[in-house]
């Protein structure tokens, strides 16, 4: 395939949807109505709760119950004020009602936290009035941010806690009675307001506000064009540079489709004008985006929750993420790169491109918050007080350059930005929160991690791969952190009882809960990166699963080599069993794209397989063996390549 002609100069500008205070000042001149007054109402609201979550993180949490509980009832305001009843129609008198019904909530909570608490395990009426009601706008929340699907799920768990009795074998119980429920879900912090809440209201908020600091001070832009100068000159660049600003970026946002929106919108119409087709521009765009979440710092909420469950500090876990990380974007860049190669693809000439030593120099600072971020945990801040610092240290530092400088209404859209990118994702969390409670109360998780035990014949490869199925059916259309979240209270329990290490339990269903955004029939970031580009959404999912096929792999390459996660292993191991499994994904990828010096015949391609698969499985023999293919691999090819050169010179 011939290169399409060059545009003069790449452009890589980041845009972002301004903020609602953004467009009011923009437009201060046109006067006040209805509309109008509604977008200045939500401005405050948001910056209002982002002020109140720094302030709370800078200078001290109040109480559990009722920082939780202001904070649900918060975001459940912003949400009925920016989420229509319908999805594309307008703030009506439904949703009128609906706040309306929040303020009242919220009122009983805030005037009668401390009665509500005392009264666990003895509610009154009135409790079950108000926390039947607060369970119905959070389910409401639910469908209105993250779909029908979700929402159906939390009810699903509730209702399962009233007619247990009527459910087969291991999902059956005795039922609860409405008042324990109630107990269990409002009164307390077992339920609703249980963990994930705990994150969301605590961690969670405030780094996502952190992001939004960060983007707004240039720091995106930054990532974007330091990639593109780096990359964008190599053989498949634009596509290389995609997952290398993807990668990157996602260290801001953590968020698989908020992060193919924002660098979507140029990495696909460039990669379409310089040859690629749309589906593999969309499907590169939506692997690496998707791969946000699981690269470190930031990682999305789901690691702040996975701290909460097992003890272990953020910051820890962050360190042990990082490798499987870097392995998930390097098989990326590598199908990128044969396929290239394969299609003979060029890359973006130089002088189209930023320059990356300059970029570094004149605006490598923009990295500093983040570095900030990572050192202030690693000496023994807790993440919120590292949230906060790094929130004052990215506006200080973005007043080193003038292009850079944080203005006053800047940082209000940055504070604005912030909640309203949370707020799907407070409202996930609260539905898990049902669903965790649910389980607790009910005894489901102890009963279906037997279940699923036994199922598998007690035999660990064929538990692997039914958790991986059931991660990627719960997973289809509800955020990741929900989809993390109910399996770490029903599938970590049979891994770790079948002898898998309990951070690689995690991290299996973790990632499984991140790659659901990749699989149809609900994939959200596909679907995202496919609207951007003008492709099937479906043929642009099944591509991006045939991308990003490494990152299924690797959940099950860290479970039976932990050392990938630092676990069980000195320094030696670990670097073994790193260098083999980055070698594993380099033959998997030549595999997938079948090239590697050229392109292989299917024995060769074959034996690539076999290569990578031995490298792999634990143990000296089997690397030698996969170091053995591939060697015979590589002479046969280069003798082909050879023998045909000789024959066109001679022709």
């Amino acid at each position: 395939m011939e290169q399409t002609q060059m545009p003069s100069k790449i452009d890589t500008t980041v845009t972002e949807k301004p903020a609602f205070i953004e467009e009011l000042w923009r437009s201060r001149k046109e006067g006040w109505n209805k509309s109008r007054i509604l977008m200045l109402i939500i401005s405050l609201l948001a910056i209002g709760m982002s002020v109140f979550h720094i302030y709370t993180a800078g200078f001290g949490t109040l109480p559990s119950w009722e920082q939780r509980s202001i904070h649900v009832v918060w975001a459940l305001l912003l949400i009925f004020l920016l989420f229509p009843f319908k999805k594309k129609g307008k703030f009506g008198v439904i949703d009128i009602i609906f706040v309306v019904i929040t303020l009242v909530v919220g009122a009983y909570i805030m005037f009668g936290a401390e009665g509500i608490q005392s009264r666990q395990g003895d509610v009154s009426p009135n409790d079950m009035i108000f926390g039947t009601l607060l369970l119905a706008l959070v389910l409401e929340a639910t469908r209105r941010t993250n779909g029908f699907f979700m929402m159906l799920i939390g009810l699903f768990f509730l209702v399962y806690i009233f007619f247990g009795q009527y459910f087969p074998g291991i999902l059956a119980h005795p039922g609860a009675r409405y008042g324990k429920m109630i107990d269990q879900m409002f009164n307390s912090t077992l339920g609703l307001f249980g963990s994930p809440i705990y994150v969301s209201s605590t961690i969670l908020v405030l780094f996502v506000v952190f992001g939004s600091f960060l983007m707004k001070s240039g720091g995106g832009q930054f990532f974007t064009n330091f990639a593109f100068g780096a990359l964008g000159n190599k053989t498949g660049g634009p596509a290389l540079s995609s997952v290398g600003a993807s990668a990157l970026v996602s260290t801001i946002t953590g968020n698989g489709a908020a992060n193919a929106a924002i660098t979507g919108s140029f990495t696909i119409p460039l990669m379409k004008k310089l040859g690629y087709s749309k589906k593999f521009s969309a499907a590169v765009e939506a692997v690496a985006s998707q791969g946000g979440q699981i690269m470190p710092p930031i990682m999305g909420a789901s690691v702040f929750i996975m701290a909460e469950a097992t003890g272990i500090p953020y910051i820890k876990l962050a360190l042990y993420a990082l490798i499987p990380a870097v392995i998930y974007f390097l098989i990326a860049g590598f199908i990128v790169y044969f396929h290239a190669k394969r299609l003979k693809l060029a890359g973006i000439p130089k002088e189209q491109l930023p320059d990356p030593k300059k970029i570094l120099l004149r605006e490598g600072y923009l990295f500093l918050p983040i570095l900030i971020i990572i050192g202030l945990m690693v000496y023994g801040y807790s993440p919120m007080k590292a949230g906060f610092y790094a929130i004052l240290l990215t506006i200080v530092i973005s007043w080193i350059r003038k292009s850079t400088r944080m203005g006053f209404l800047d940082i209000l859209a940055a504070l604005e930005t912030g909640i309203r990118g949370a707020l799907a994702v407070i409202a996930a969390c609260a539905t898990a929160g049902i669903i965790v409670g649910a389980v607790s109360l009910t005894g489901l998780g102890l009963n279906f991690s037997r279940f699923v035990i036994d199922l598998a014949g007690g035999q660990l490869l064929p538990l692997l791969l039914l958790i991986a199925v059931a991660s990627i059916v719960l997973g289809m259309g509800m955020p990741t952190v929900s989809a993390y979240v109910i399996l770490s209270v029903l599938g970590v329990p049979a891994l770790t009882d079948a002898g898998v290490n309990l951070i690689a339990a995690h991290m299996f269903v973790f990632y499984f809960g991140v790659l659901s955004g990749l699989t149809p029939p609900v994939a959200i970031t596909a679907y995202t990166t496919a609207g951007i580009a003008g492709s099937n959404p479906n043929a642009t999912a099944l591509y991006a699963i045939r991308i990003g096929a490494g990152g299924f792999l690797i959940p099950f390459i860290f479970v039976y080599n932990p050392e990938l996660l630092m676990q069980n292993g000195n320094a030696f191991e670990i670097t073994l069993a790193v260098v083999s499994a980055l070698f594993s994904c380099f033959l998997f990828s030549a595999a997938m794209e079948n090239y590697f010096i050229d392109e292989m015949s299917l024995i060769q391609r074959l034996l690539m397989f076999a290569a990578a698969v031995t490298l792999i499985i634990p143990g000296l023999a089997t690397d030698l063996a996969g170091i053995l293919l591939f060697i015979l691999i590589y002479f046969w090819q280069k003798r082909s390549v050879d023998e045909s050169s000789t024959k066109s010179v001679n022709a």
